[in-house]
């Protein structure tokens, strides 16, 4: 089972997809969609379109995004969102269900620690997958979140069938 985890940003969208067989995981590729500046419109297309070059290139079956966060400015919150719609709509045109986490749950299933920090993220995400060095904040996020729903059971309850959207939930 392949899965792309996705960190949505609307400067950096981190991208992360990794390999389930069985219980083991194997690193496939990750990185982030940046979309500079500019109007609003045109960088949710880059976002769109760039994960979409993900989706062709890696072919995962299912994707795995974190939810948004309530933040103190609700610009910020409000930009978020459009990303993250951009995001699972990038996915959802690729006919791939989608999943979704807050950050409580991904760094629990990765760090065991509901409140770690970003290093210890990235720290445990390059020990469970053998990376060579840890990567980038954003791709260690998004790689979480695949590690995350690998963990989760959910992989089987999901259809890769036809265009599905539906929300994954840790017990």
């Amino acid at each position: 089972m392949r899965i792309l985890g996705i960190d949505p940003g609307l400067r950096s969208t981190g991208f992360g997809v990794i390999e389930q067989t069985g219980s083991k995981l194997r690193y496939l590729t990750s990185g982030c969609v940046r979309s500079g500046s500019g109007e609003l419109a045109a960088r949710l297309k880059v976002l769109l379109e760039g994960l979409a070059e993900v989706i062709a290139a890696h072919q995962p079956q299912q994707v795995a995004i974190e939810k948004v966060f309530v933040n103190v400015n609700p610009q910020s919150t409000l930009a978020l969102g459009q990303a993250r719609g951009s995001a699972i709509c990038a996915a959802v045109i690729a006919g791939l269900p989608v999943a979704e986490y807050t950050a409580l749950q991904v760094k629990q299933a990765v760090v065991g620690k509901g409140h770690a920090q970003k290093e210890q993220v990235q720290h445990m995400v390059r020990r469970l997958l053998a990376l060579p060095a840890d990567p980038s904040p954003d791709a260690a996020d998004a790689l979480a979140c695949a590690i995350c729903h690998a963990h989760s059971g959910k992989l089987g309850a999901f259809s890769t069938r036809g265009l599905s959207y539906r929300e994954g939930r840790l017990k």
